[in-house]
């Protein structure tokens, strides 16, 4: 059976998709990655429900699949829109993680709450998939660095292997 946050999730994740152009470089794999990477990372201090919202709308508002440092932002100031439909069924204080995580996880290390940085954890660990490996002193979380350390760990504990996450250029 489906649950609220199930259905939530499935409703984003297809509003994230339509219209996608850019290819699975930011695409759906990776965010279903993202939201699988963040589920991993969860502490009891995490709010799960914004990781897995961040999964699926902090790269919706890119323009490419590049240098584009300001589609956190963008992405931050969109979601307000989202409040009275999509998101009417998150909390003031999920939405306000959801735009900070959005908002900062470009251009932030790390901000000592357990939901955002798990969040920057989750993007950070699938840079695989563009052959960067992850640096466990770039990590916000202690579970974040402990996998980047220890990247076989993660294949094992994601069931996932090294081909999984890269491909080539073409794919993007």
């Amino acid at each position: 059976m489906e649950t609220n946050i199930d259905s939530l999730i499935n409703k984003v994740k297809q509003f994230s998709a339509k219209g996608w152009a850019l290819g699975v470089c930011h695409g759906i794999s990776h965010w279903e990655r993202v939201e699988r990477n963040g589920l991993l990372l969860a502490t009891n201090d995490v709010n799960t429900t914004v990781v897995r919202l961040f999964a699926y709308l902090h790269d919706k508002w890119r323009v490419d699949n590049w240098e584009d440092l300001e589609h956190g932002r963008r992405a931050a100031e969109n979601l307000p829109a989202l409040r009275g439909t999509l998101l009417a069924g998150i909390t003031d204080g999920e939405l306000g993680l959801l735009r900070k995580a959005c908002e900062l996880h470009t251009v932030c290390h790390r901000t000592g709450n357990a939901t955002i940085d798990a969040c920057f954890d989750a993007d950070r660990l699938d840079l695989m998939r563009v052959g960067i490996i992850p640096d466990p002193k770039k990590m916000a979380t202690e579970r974040g660095a402990f996998y980047a350390a220890n990247i076989g760990q993660f294949y094992a504990d994601t069931c996932t292997g090294e081909g999984d996450y890269f491909f080539d250029k073409e794919e993007y």
